[in-house]
């Protein structure tokens, strides 16, 4: 599948600047540019196509998300499955958003960080209740379109390693059938904050662990919940094909199994190439969307980027045990030590990975009843 990110929106409330309507167009995406990027996008000889809307806060340009997916559904190729997505934090959900929503199977993917204290913490909104204002608006969309119309993820935090169980229990409360533990990653607002340095990776390595083992406990219990990273991994692991998770692809899959269009009309490998840009790099910005399809995706960068991105050729890996499951994550190293592979050695991903590695192993030869479980999630 190819994922193409159309970032509609720079602006957002949980940013504590408020800006006038007026002020706030020339932070949106113009039809103009959605147009362009549309044209390239079913250039792409993809046969499944998810377009995903994000901000900022996606929501606040719906005017720009009805006339996409109108204009996406004229000009789709008959052989093509096309999906949408829209990243928000559902501080601007109206019954007409999730009317349209619903009428075009467009599906929400949101936040929830934890339990009350933890969220709101993580996402200051005015007042202070942002949990609140979250999680009143996941369940009127479940109640409305049903409970799969809208998908959460988390993000862990320095104080979240003290609450696995807490966290998980939160997910449990709204309905939620799985979820994604995720570290921080080295990029803007984690950067800018510093916080993406208050915990190491064996820090988090060791939160993945006790977390996995509480939603294995949850399982024996007999509530079906599961955890998609692992899923994701052993998937792998048994079958050592690709799956389309960007991450884990070698050469790396940025900017071919996806891409984003920034609001401006810029175009990225990934979502993260747009933050580095944020910090100053433009090393995996691949052009603009007045430039024609072949020269941003079949010529300049691309093509260099998927060369120097095979973990076959990078030392170390080239005879790591975990070769056939693991990925190169170029906007990862790039922006740790300015280079597309990374010394593996420093590498925060890699002990990551090889951590998750070693523990599924060890965990499907001493604990086969859990292990089983797992297995069950992909079946």
């Amino acid at each position: 599948m190819m994922v193409v990110t159309l970032r509609c929106n720079q602006s957002c409330p949980y940013c504590q600047v408020s800006r006038q309507s007026e002020d706030r167009l020339a932070y949106d995406m113009s039809e103009d540019i959605a147009e362009k990027a549309l044209q390239h996008i079913f250039r792409s000889p993809s046969k499944r196509i998810k377009i995903e809307f994000q901000g900022g806060e996606s929501l606040l340009n719906f005017e720009l998300i009805q006339w996409v997916v109108k204009r996406a559904k004229e000009i789709c190729p008959n052989d093509v499955d096309l999906a949408f997505v829209a990243a928000t934090n559902l501080t601007s959900l109206t019954d007409e958003i999730i009317q349209f929503f619903g009428q075009e199977g467009i599906l929400f993917s949101t936040s929830i960080d934890g339990p009350v204290d933890l969220h709101n913490s993580n996402r200051p909104y005015k007042g202070n209740d942002a949990f609140e204002v979250v999680c009143r608006n996941i369940k009127r969309i479940q109640q409305s379109l049903g409970p799969d119309s809208v998908a959460a993820l988390m993000t862990t935090t320095a104080r979240s390693l003290k609450y696995p169980k807490e966290i998980i229990d939160q997910y449990i409360s709204l309905g939620f059938r799985g979820m994604f533990l995720r570290s921080l990653s080295p990029y803007g607002f984690a950067l800018k904050t510093k916080t993406y340095y208050e915990y190491s990776a064996q820090q988090w390595l060791e939160f993945y662990i006790e977390s996995l083992d509480y939603i294995l406990e949850i399982n024996r219990q007999g509530y079906y919940f599961e955890e998609f990273y692992t899923k994701l991994v052993v998937s792998r692991m048994l079958n050592q094909g690709s799956d389309g998770y960007v991450d884990l692809q070698s050469p790396t899959g940025s900017g071919t199994m996806g891409a984003i269009y920034d609001f401006d009309g810029k175009v990225y490998v990934s979502d993260e190439a747009r933050m580095l840009a944020q910090m100053g790099d433009h090393s995996l910005q691949l052009g603009h969307v007045d430039d024609i399809y072949e020269d941003l995706f079949l010529r300049g960068k691309l093509p260099e980027l998927v060369s120097s991105t095979m973990n076959q050729s990078a030392p170390m890996c080239h005879s790591c045990a975990f070769l056939q499951w693991c990925g190169s994550e170029p906007s990862y190293h790039q922006s740790t030590q300015r280079d597309l592979l990374g010394h593996k050695a420093y590498s925060g991903f890699c002990h990551k990975q090889m951590g998750i590695f070693q523990h599924l192993i060890s965990l499907s030869k001493t604990r086969p009843e859990d292990w089983k479980l797992i297995i069950n999630w992909i079946n």
